[in-house]
């Protein structure tokens, strides 16, 4: 039986994606967790492995092609003893345009249905599998999983029979073995839960923006501009800033932190270190005192949900990292379990593969706090927009010498100011307040941070 693989869905946020380069041609016989092809999203070029084994019997979508939307079928496999499609239906069209093959994600994350490519209207329909999988589609009696899915489920001792797929045809994937791992083992696949999901999904949606103007229809004359085409990445940054902004209330907290000391012990640590190829930054202290701060105050290392407030266990600090066309924002993980070197050289290789789109998705998302530093670029003092899941983020403005008043008297010192952007739905001032004491206590006797 003939398989459609669709675009996948990278990460939580992806909508579409741009088809990079196939490692597959068509006759080629493919395996489980074989890489047959490189999808670029809006944060990285990642590699795409098969789920069924079989024969590529046609390619849908050419590779360079970009704005594939998500569920879209991009390649037909042969199943098992099927003869592989005749070479000429590899011609079939590229990405479909808007509004006619490509599934439409409806609110709540259920795909409508639309008019099938050419080339699949000629497959026969998937047959149910015997354990009413909510219409898989499997080449076998083998269940339908993610690589990655299997591999999680085999270390955490998971029966994968017993959970109810909610990727494409069934598949059981990343969310479905976390969710599991959490104590919700997922639905019988006798039953189909996603209907209940969706109508919650339903019910919280906001109302749709008011359409946005043109700029002719502002005033502006046509002609007079040139209009660069929104890549994947901006239009990502703009729907979460936009989602962000409007409907999370938030609040900043600002205070100026002397840091001659902290200069004094960075300076201190490179000589002594250099031969060691050390070369700690003040963006590294910076991390390391944040980390030791979120745990100092474990009510400010939270998320809001909408069955409760997430207390992380640890602090994992996303650091914005400005990439072409945009920023991305890699996670040290654990950050208050590691030294100073350690953070130093995770952070230099995070941030060179960040602009290399080279991270994996685990390396961006998710995390605890948000850190965004604008000092080296000469900002005095700025407000960050939030990023969600987390509760806070901070954004660093440049060191400076400033006159201020020690024991009555006037004297120079080295002034940073740092402003706290908290989601007051699990932040509250009292609390944001404690985080930056503790965090001032750090960065103002960086010894502490040795303790």
């Amino acid at each position: 039986m003939s398989i459609n693989i669709t675009m996948p869905a990278l990460s939580p946020t992806m909508e579409e994606g741009n088809l990079a380069k196939w490692l597959v041609k068509v006759g080629d016989h493919v395996e489980p967790g074989q890489v047959i092809a490189e999808i670029e999203t809006d944060k990285a070029t990642m590699e795409v492995e098969a789920v069924d084994e079989g024969v590529v019997s046609a390619i849908l979508v050419p590779e360079g092609s970009e704005g594939v939307k998500v569920n879209t079928p991009i390649a037909v496999l042969a199943g098992e003893g099927e003869a592989p499609a005749p070479a000429k239906q590899a011609k079939a069209p590229a990405s479909p345009p808007a509004g006619e093959a490509a599934p439409k994600a409806a609110e709540g994350g259920r795909a409508e249905k639309v008019a099938p490519a050419p080339s699949a209207q000629r497959l026969p329909p998937p047959t149910p599998s015997p354990q009413g999988g909510g219409g898989r589609v499997a080449s076998s009696e083998r269940l339908a999983a993610s690589p990655l899915a299997r591999r999680m489920a085999q270390a955490a001792g998971i029966d994968l029979s017993g959970l109810a797929g909610s990727g494409p045809h069934g598949r059981i994937v990343k969310r479905d073995i976390e969710g599991a791992m959490q104590g919700s083992s997922g639905a019988p696949r006798t039953e189909r839960a996603a209907p209940a999901a969706e109508s919650r999904a339903l019910a919280i949606s906001p109302p749709a923006p008011a359409p946005v103007k043109s700029l002719e229809q502002m005033g502006v004359a046509a002609g007079s501009y040139d209009l660069v085409p929104l890549d994947l990445m901006r239009k990502t940054i703009a729907r979460r800033m936009t989602d962000s902004f409007r409907d999370i209330p938030h609040f900043p907290l600002t205070i100026d932190l002397e840091i001659d000391k902290l200069l004094a012990a960075r300076g201190d640590i490179n000589k002594r270190f250099a031969d060691q190829g050390v070369k700690v930054s003040v963006n590294d202290m910076i991390i390391k005192a944040c980390a030791l701060a979120l745990i100092r105050t474990p009510a400010a290392n939270a998320s809001y949900t909408p069955e409760g407030i997430a207390m992380h266990h640890h602090a994992d600090v996303a650091v914005a990292v400005a990439i072409p066309g945009g920023l991305i924002t890699p996670i040290v993980r654990a950050a208050e379990t590691k030294g100073l070197a350690q953070i130093s050289a995770e952070m230099a290789d995070l941030a060179e593969r960040a602009r290399t789109k080279k991270l994996k998705p685990e390396e961006y998302q998710g995390g605890t706090f948000s850190l965004s530093n604008m000092g080296m670029l000469g900002i005095k003092t700025f407000s960050s927009i939030l990023n969600e899941p987390h509760g806070m983020i901070m954004s660093v403005g440049s060191g400076e010498k400033r006159p201020i008043v020690k024991n009555d008297a006037l004297a120079i010192a080295t002034i940073m100011s740092v402003t706290l952007t908290c989601d007051h739905r699990v932040v509250d001032g009292a609390i944001g307040a404690a985080f930056l004491k503790a965090f001032r206590g750090f960065i103002e006797d960086p010894m502490s941070m040795l303790l």
